[in-house]
């Protein structure tokens, strides 16, 4: 089998989605039989991709700009993939929209579906393309992969694809070690890009609240790039009652943030909307305690280790965020529950379902051709 997956979201700033990427690649690098080959494909005018990402895998870095290809290749639907890569089996887009392939099988994965009903909160090319276009690019995909079960439904029920064809690869647990105890003085931790979706004014009000429940609490520490949509928060994070409590650390590279789970109290979550919570499973792996909204497939994803709370509820927020605080067994028993939480979710585990959604792909293709 000839895999062809597209790399380009992990080119650079890993964020949720390239670090799903760059993981299940890997994952798939380790198993794929002898006789198979994986091919990373990259597009960009000014961005290299590494030469040896992953040990095995074959490169393709096409010197095309992003923006212009991913145009032709979204409204236009050419030029194929084969133009640049050659012959292949699997034509695979880490996105919801489809890679044009001559005689390739076509594989799109959907993170979430928060563009459909919320594109005020997207940007750029999923501003353009996604709302329109995903639901007819999935529909004839060949095999769809979805991050949570939470997203499998959704594109069951909101694009109309069956069931049969969609297969739920979500993200590994990372390995790392899990910390010999909780940090009950450690910082309250927020870890994602800091956009409307996320939620995090409403953080930034239940940390407020909390200021005024507590005589003393850490730090609240934003750890993700900013949007321009993060313009209001960043500047009441340099105002009273938040100035000098919460410090916003930018982006954080893969290799620094077991670092920064290591020493944080708890992790918070409270996302409008997450197709699945990369950070939830990061820091449950860690045994840091969660607290996450009651939406999307955060839910799924903590089970019983988390506290679920509405998004918008500042005064629940802040009373999680306390309890944790004060009651330093209350937070190792998250924890634990955490740590066994994680241990269920593997990237090799993923990577496995994933050459079975290959296999449906190609042979869907054939009968699709007879």
């Amino acid at each position: 089998m000839r895999i062809l997956l597209d790399y380009r979201p992990a080119l650079r700033e890993r964020t949720g989605v390239g670090e799903y990427v760059h993981e299940i690649a890997a994952a798939l690098d380790r198993q794929r039989p002898g006789d198979d080959t994986l091919t990373l494909f990259s597009s960009s005018w000014k961005d290299r991709l590494s030469p040896d990402p992953l040990p095995h895998a074959r490169i393709v870095d096409t010197r095309v700009p992003v923006s212009f290809l991913n145009l032709s290749w979204h409204r236009l639907e050419f030029p194929p993939v084969e133009w640049f890569a050659g012959p292949t089996d699997i034509a695979h887009s880490p996105s919801p929209l489809l890679i044009p392939a001559r005689r390739a099988a076509r594989v799109v994965t959907v993170h979430d579906l928060d563009f459909v009903d919320h594109p005020e909160r997207t940007r750029g090319e999923i501003k353009r393309d996604y709302k329109d276009l995903s639901g007819w690019h999935c529909r004839r995909a060949d095999a769809v992969i979805a991050v949570s079960r939470f997203t499998a439904e959704e594109v069951v029920t909101r694009f109309g694809v069956p069931r049969e064809r969609i297969t739920i690869c979500s993200p590994g647990a990372p390995a790392w070690n899990a910390r010999p105890a909780t940090v009950p003085d450690g910082p309250i931790l927020f870890m994602g890009t800091l956009e409307p979706r996320k939620n995090v004014g409403a953080l930034l009000g239940a940390y407020a609240r909390l200021l005024f429940m507590l005589p003393k609490v850490p730090k609240l520490l934003l750890a993700g790039g900013a949007t321009a949509a993060a313009a209001p928060w960043l500047d009441a994070i340099g105002k009273p009652p938040l100035e000098g409590h919460v410090e916003h650390l930018g982006y954080i590279a893969p290799e620094q943030r077991y670092e920064l789970y290591t020493k944080a109290s708890m992790l918070v979550m409270p996302s409008h909307l997450e197709g699945f919570g990369l950070p939830v499973l990061e820091a449950m792996t860690v045994g840091v305690p969660v607290i996450v909204s009651r939406r999307g497939a955060l839910p799924e994803l903590a089970g019983d280790a988390g506290v679920v709370v509405e998004p918008d509820d500042h005064a629940g927020l802040a009373d999680a965020m306390r309890r944790f605080l004060v009651n330093p067994q209350a937070a190792a028993a998250a924890a634990e529950r955490g740590r066994a939480r994680a241990a269920q979710y593997s990237w090799d585990a993923s990577a496995a379902a994933l050459y079975g959604a290959y296999q449906d792909a190609i042979g869907r293709k054939r009968r699709t051709r007879g």
